[in-house]
């Protein structure tokens, strides 16, 4: 089992194209940890407005009465790839893990079966 921070080191160090990730708490909006980002680019902003995102996506599916669990959202961007993945477990509801990728550098599949290991690791 992994802590936050050592988790969010992994992420960056062991997927390739990683440019920022954090773990975010989407019932308050606030960023748990982060790592990487830069100047022009605020993780703390991006995981905040991501929130919105997963809350959007979990009232829709509960207005269709879909009863499967998220697993992970992915927002393409002309350069980036954006992953958002719930966490699932060990007090982690409520939480997801937010991974900004160089798009010319990522391979999305591995960096999705990455994320999934580091998430199942992650002690919160």
């Amino acid at each position: 089992m992994t802590n936050t921070e050592t988790a969010l080191k992994e992420t960056l160090a062991s997927i390739e194209g990683a440019t920022g990730a954090a773990l975010v708490d989407y019932t308050t909006g606030m960023a748990l940890g982060t790592i990487g980002g830069s100047k022009s680019f605020d993780l703390t902003v991006a995981a905040a407005g991501n929130t919105d995102v997963v809350r959007a996506k979990i009232r829709t599916m509960e207005h269709l009465g879909l009863k499967g669990e998220i697993e992970d959202i992915l927002i393409t961007l002309s350069d980036q790839y954006h992953l958002i993945r719930l966490i699932k477990g060990r007090g982690g509801n409520g939480l997801f893990l937010y991974l900004v990728l160089d798009a010319k550098r990522a391979n999305l599949a591995m960096a999705r079966h990455q994320l999934k290991k580091i998430e199942g690791d992650l002690e919160v």
